[in-house]
């Protein structure tokens, strides 16, 4: 059974609507003001909510607020419920994310068509989830075990020859093979992390508590720090000289721990040496504007295009078959949730296949 809240300060609307949606088969729960009602939403978890504008102690439009910051009730349905000289807030209303309104007195008619609506657009959004969940499932299911078997079988490969072989082989031989094998299980590492990082990302989504407590960590001079992870970068692929540097920002911090603002400079920073050639350049620079830090970070690679940026979503690798890479692809999902994690921004522009990429994050300035 659905429930519905319904908040309004005036007794006689909380009673006919009570009793006309309980009629149409719904769990109803009912407060008298706007307070009582965000708390009940909170605890009750309703699956619409029906709320009237002017109200005491808290109206309408600070119950929306409310409803919409908070992790656990911001994309449940929202009626607002109207008197005729208010319809003109209306835009307001439907601007700051409520669903819809009714003017009152509104009818039978008309309340079960709007609620009717929104099951409607829900369960077009639900079939949307499941799809995409269902495409990351498949994702996984080819992905893991194709990265997995790639490095084992370099590793079984390797090692089979310099176990079958060793007496034959010269000492610069057998390090070729070892370092091949070293580098197989780097990569192998790296994939298995990147995929546990992930998984406990999408289970703190929901964690109210522990995100706050992610919130209060710190990093200081964020651009220095990312300057060093992006120059070890260049380095890995002996291109420092295709590395160019823009620094305007210097004695601030972000609201961001250390681990994960590594995570996120290198995983972005690897992708773009990665899918560029030695040559072009890779260029950093940060600047800020309203209390946020953004860096922008842009290469001369391969470039991806908007029907690209549009799909973005996890163990998806950016025309795998003609430009065949080792990882599963989660770098970009990774940091672009890391990011928002920390009420920051994640935006990638993409000039077409060929010309390059460049990626703009930013993080909330801390003291």
């Amino acid at each position: 059974m659905k429930k519905i809240l319904v908040i309004d300060d005036a007794e006689f609307i909380l009673e006919s609507t009570s009793a006309l949606l309980e009629f149409e088969g719904y769990d109803v729960i009912t407060a008298e003001n706007g307070k009582i009602g965000v708390e009940m939403a909170k605890e009750f978890k309703p699956d619409l909510i029906l709320c009237d504008i002017s109200m005491p102690v808290m109206d309408g439009f600070e119950v929306l607020d409310n409803i919409r910051s908070d992790n656990i009730t911001h994309r449940t349905p929202f009626i607002f419920l109207t008197a005729f000289n208010e319809k003109s807030n209306m835009r307001d209303g439907m601007t700051k994310g409520a669903d819809d309104y009714l003017v009152k007195p509104y009818s039978r008619d008309e309340i079960v068509s709007a609620i009717n609506a929104q099951w409607k657009k829900y369960n077009v959004f639900e079939k949307h989830v499941k799809s995409k969940v269902e495409q990351v499932g498949k994702s996984v299911t080819y992905a893991l075990p194709h990265e997995f078997r790639t490095a084992i079988n370099e590793i079984k490969g390797n090692a089979g020859i310099i176990y079958q072989e060793s007496e034959s082989l010269d000492t610069n031989e057998i390090k070729m093979l070892s370092h091949d094998i070293v580098q197989s299980v780097s990569r192998l590492s790296k994939i298995t992390e990147s995929y546990l990082l992930y998984i406990r990302l999408n289970n703190i989504e929901d964690n109210e508590e522990l995100i706050e407590e992610i919130k209060l960590q710190r990093t200081e001079e964020p651009f220095a720090v990312a300057y060093d992870i992006v120059n070890n970068i260049a380095a890995k692929y002996d291109r420092f000289e295709d590395f160019i540097v823009k620094n305007e920002t210097m004695g601030i911090c972000i609201n961001m721990s250390s681990e994960n603002f590594y995570v996120i400079m290198n995983e972005l920073s690897d992708n773009a040496f990665k899918f560029s050639k030695k040559g072009d350049k890779v260029t950093m620079s940060s600047k800020i504007i309203n209390d946020k830090l953004f860096i922008e970070l842009s290469d001369e690679g391969i470039g991806i295009d908007e029907n690209q940026i549009s799909n973005i979503a996890a163990l998806n690798q950016f025309n795998r078959e003609k430009n065949e890479q080792q990882g599963i692809g989660l770098g970009l999902i990774i940091a672009k949730k890391m990011i928002e994690l920390h009420n920051g921004d994640f935006n990638i522009i993409g000039n077409g296949i060929g010309n390059g990429t460049k990626i703009t994050l930013s993080f909330p300035i801390t003291q």
